[in-house]
């Protein structure tokens, strides 16, 4: 017969016992995924009326499940003010030189839009060219030298020095680092006091074509409105060497000394004149996040994130077309469905570690939701064991593989790959990040703060993971790469007819992973690289 005293240590030990995932159900998710991206929601663009109603849907269903509300938040909010910026015609820009004075046609020659929360920047200004404009010591290399560049308009070019016969591997040899991306060059212009930075495009420094800062410069820009730049945007490429000439300078053979160390930053015999206006709002966007508190009387204060961004682009205006609804499904309905049908299945069972479930807003426009929130945690960083984040899912069907790209610089890579063969799923092969995938996604925040982070499964703008689908491979994996031309586009739409269990197996493994790291008794540590070191803001 169990006595008073035997019933509460049964007790205590069935409360805090270390649960298992339970199993993501697909019905659910298919269910979240097409009403996220209906018409109805206008594609959950940022400041826009479809993403308030994506907002509402999130934090009735986190109410629904019985998700808790985590202290310091509105309910399931956490308001992120954001300041959107669109260039208005009457802006206008001239370089002169001795030669000549260039008045580059906005949209066709350049684009450019400020980032600084401001109406009225008007900027005269000396340019130089600094190269790739970077500056990191643990590859010996400083484009800058110590020349002071506070109000001086920086010409960069776009990528990462790179590798030689002698150096492979300078700058991660094939792969992109986050000093070639273009959010890095514009955060070291701030940081140098410049007047402003223009980034040079070719298709193979960017990868992607003229039309994407093209179209991302013709509506509205939206930052966190501090520490941004007067002036920021980038300039085709027969255009700058145009202006370079006229300044009395070959681009092409300051791009090659740019390839060394010895590069130092060349004053140009130029200046911009510009007039730039912007229309300038703030706008409050929301986080949306809840909690299943952990069971463990001394894990419970660490938590593990789940995340995945709600909004996509909305409404879009692309030049010379009337405005079309950019649903998102694939990007990133699907990742918001998938943590609706992971926090389901976890709030009745929890791990010992207290499980978030985060869903950012503005993703889209550079990472912003998830930025605020490591800068403004609900939950201590320091007690944060992972960010697990999901982006862009599978859509085609189940496979033998999950890619986890990026957490080989922490234990990370060792725990996922427990879980993976628990699974009977094997660990994607390492692939070169031509794209920079890994900088891409909310995750990479929790890295810059510090905590172990990467984006689960194979990512289907990236080509990380092999695609080794479990039915047709062949056609499977054509489907799933063929997506590329649909990725930020009005053809991201959900499609009934799609096989989920791909999609639920990303789900569930990522679930898995984070009962594993939940009822683990340490915290998941950095590798020797320590990577985030490198990018730490």
């Amino acid at each position: 017969m169990l006595t008073a005293v035997s019933l509460i240590v049964l007790h205590l030990a069935l409360s805090s016992h270390a649960a298992q995932a339970q199993q993501v159900q697909e019905a659910p998710l298919r269910a979240h995924l097409a009403f996220l991206s209906d018409d109805l929601l206008e594609g959950r663009g940022t400041g826009q009326r479809g993403g308030d109603l994506a907002v509402r849907y999130l934090e009735t269903q986190a109410a629904a499940m019985g998700l808790v509300q985590l202290p310091g938040a509105n309910g399931y909010r956490q308001t992120v003010t954001l300041v959107g910026s669109q260039t208005l015609s009457s802006s206008q820009l001239r370089f002169e030189t001795n030669k000549a004075t260039l008045s580059p046609v906005m949209g066709a020659d350049i684009v450019y839009g400020s980032s600084n929360g401001k109406t009225d920047n008007d900027i005269d200004a000396p340019l130089v060219f600094v190269g790739y404009g970077v500056r990191a010591p643990e590859e010996r290399w400083d484009d800058f030298k110590g020349v002071d560049l506070k109000g001086k308009l920086l010409v960069m070019m776009v990528n990462d020095p790179q590798p030689t016969m002698d150096e492979p591997n300078r700058f991660g040899g094939k792969a992109l680092t986050y000093y070639g991306r273009w959010t890095y060059k514009f955060e070291e212009a701030a940081r140098q006091g410049a007047a402003g930075v223009l980034l040079i495009h070719t298709l193979p420094s960017a990868s992607y074509a003229w039309n994407v800062p093209q179209t991302s410069f013709s509506h509205e820009r939206f930052s966190l409105g501090k520490d941004g730049n007067a002036l920021e945007g980038w300039i085709q490429e027969d255009t700058a060497k145009a202006l370079f000439a006229a300044a009395g300078q070959d681009l092409d053979a300051l791009r090659a000394h740019a390839e060394t160390r010895e590069f130092k930053p060349v004053a140009l015999d130029a200046r911009i004149h510009l007039t730039l206006r912007s229309a300038v709002r703030k706008v409050e966007q929301q986080n949306v996040i809840g909690m299943v508190p952990g069971n463990d009387a001394k894990l419970k204060d660490q938590a593990v994130v789940y995340s995945a961004h709600w909004d996509h682009l909305g409404f879009v205006e692309e030049p010379g077309k009337p405005a079309q609804i950019w649903n998102g499904a694939v990007d990133n309905a699907s990742g918001a469905a998938a943590l609706l049908a992971m926090a389901q299945a976890a709030v009745t069972h929890p791990a010992k570690r207290t499980q978030i479930f985060l869903w950012p807003c503005a993703e889209e426009q550079s990472l912003l939701g998830s930025a605020f929130y490591v800068q403004h945690p609900l939950w201590p960083l320091e007690k944060t064991a992972a960010d697990l984040n999901l982006d862009s899912m599978n859509f085609v069907g189940k496979t033998q593989d999950m890619g986890v790209a990026g957490s080989e610089h922490s234990s990370l890579l060792n725990s996922a790959a427990a879980v993976a063969k628990k699974m009977g799923l094997r660990i994607a092969p390492s692939v070169p990040d031509l794209g920079g995938a890994f900088f891409r996604a909310d995750h990479f925040n929790f890295v810059r703060a510090g905590v172990p982070a990467f984006n689960v499964g194979s990512a289907v703008f990236s080509g990380d993971g092999s695609f080794a689908f479990d039915h047709d491979a062949e056609q499977e994996a054509a489907q799933m790469k063929a997506f590329k031309k649909d990725y930020h586009t009005p053809r991201d739409r959900y499609n009934p007819a799609w096989d989920l269990s791909g999609m639920v197996q990303q789900a569930q493994f990522t679930l898995n992973l984070g009962y594993a790291l939940g009822n683990d008794a340490t915290m998941p540590v950095w590798k020797k690289d320590a990577m985030y070191r490198r990018v730490a803001k």
